[in-house]
């Protein structure tokens, strides 16, 4: 049901929020606000061009009723089911009204167990956000990569910037598995192959989250490159550990080492982020064990290219036949269907 009410009503005291007189001071806030604020007005707008577009077709069809003219009542029909997609659009909008689904996101890609072939799916599965946030036009930068001997990645960490990109692949978290003939099988045999994704939010640079540096384990490595003349020589790349949680963040896409360690540490105040909500929210889980059993039984969403071709969401049972477009970036469909689900 969408609440206009409410959402006029939190308008209201965003703008007397905005009246402040220390709130511009505060830039990062400021910006924060503002675009929760588009959001509100935005959803606003939306709702009232469409009861206003439905008046108008309401009286439109009317009219052509009377006068018989059946090529206007067939236009009507048609600009109902793409108005009836604008309000679909707008009411999962409204989902998106947890408080980090505005936040920008890291997503985590780890291969499974099988060496080559699950290196190789990791890889495709980074390549499938990536084409996601690009058709999205969204801003997408590579944070830490770990390549596999012979092709694909044991690990990589991308970061997306977007409006609630967060809220967007928050449930893209879990276990995907890939059935296909291997083309790193001289058999030609099917494999069966897994990775894990884990999504969580990149956190305002003033929340309050407390870090020691005496729980901080801090490494340095040289960071892997292309070769050639643009290689890295120094150690430059970096990696935290977060003793008591154990959770362990590391970045390379810099020169600076210690730019590197910026951004570790904006990981990894994310990280315990994630980690303080989950157990708000009660649905905490060991993310350490979760990415040692990456296997049967887990998956979210299995992509099957041979024998049959489909790809299927475990969790809203939602289907597509045609993988290689989801595999190109064409995942709103189970993006929507898993924000409906509770």
């Amino acid at each position: 049901m969408f609440e206009k009410n409410k959402i006029y009503s939190k308008l209201e005291h965003i703008d007397k929020k905005m009246l402040g007189a220390n709130f511009w001071q505060d830039k990062a806030n400021s910006q924060k606000t503002i675009k929760e604020k588009k959001l509100f007005e935005d959803l606003i707008n939306s709702y009232e061009d469409s009861i206003n577009q439905l008046k108008d077709l309401d009286d439109l069809y009317s009219l052509a009723t009377d006068e018989n003219n059946l090529n206007v009542k067939k236009e009507v029909i048609e600009s109902i089911k793409e108005l009836r997609s604008k309000v679909k659009k707008n009411e999962i909008r409204c989902f998106l009204s947890d408080e980090a689904d505005s936040f920008d996101c890291y997503v985590e890609i780890h291969a499974g167990a099988g060496g080559t072939e699950s290196q190789d799916w990791a890889n495709m599965l980074r390549r499938m956000y990536m084409k996601w946030s690009d058709d999205k036009n969204y801003k997408c930068n590579l944070i830490s990569e770990h390549k596999g001997e012979e092709a694909g990645i044991k690990s990589s960490t991308i970061k997306i910037q977007g409006d609630y990109v967060f809220g967007w692949l928050k449930k893209e978290s879990g276990i995907h598995r890939l059935v296909r003939i291997s083309p790193f099988d001289s058999g030609a045999r099917r494999h069966t192959s897994f990775a894990s994704i884990w999504v969580y939010p990149v956190v305002d640079e003033n929340l309050n989250i407390e870090i020691l540096d005496k729980d901080l384990r801090i490494d340095t490595y040289r960071s892997s490159g292309a070769g050639g003349q643009h290689v890295n020589t120094t150690d430059s790349a970096v990696r935290i550990t977060h003793i008591p949680s154990k959770i362990v963040v590391q970045c390379q896409n810099e020169r600076s080492q210690h730019k590197n360690k910026e951004t570790c540490m904006n990981m990894l105040r994310a990280r315990l982020y994630d980690f303080e909500m989950k157990k708000k929210d009660e649905v905490n889980q060991n993310n350490e064990a979760s990415k040692s059993d990456i296997g049967w039984g887990h998956q979210i969403r299995s992509y099957v290219l041979q024998p049959y071709r489909l790809v299927k969401d475990n969790r809203t049972n939602f289907e597509s036949t045609s993988p290689d477009k989801v595999l190109d970036g064409d995942i709103d469909a189970f993006l929507e269907k898993s924000l409906y689900q509770i």
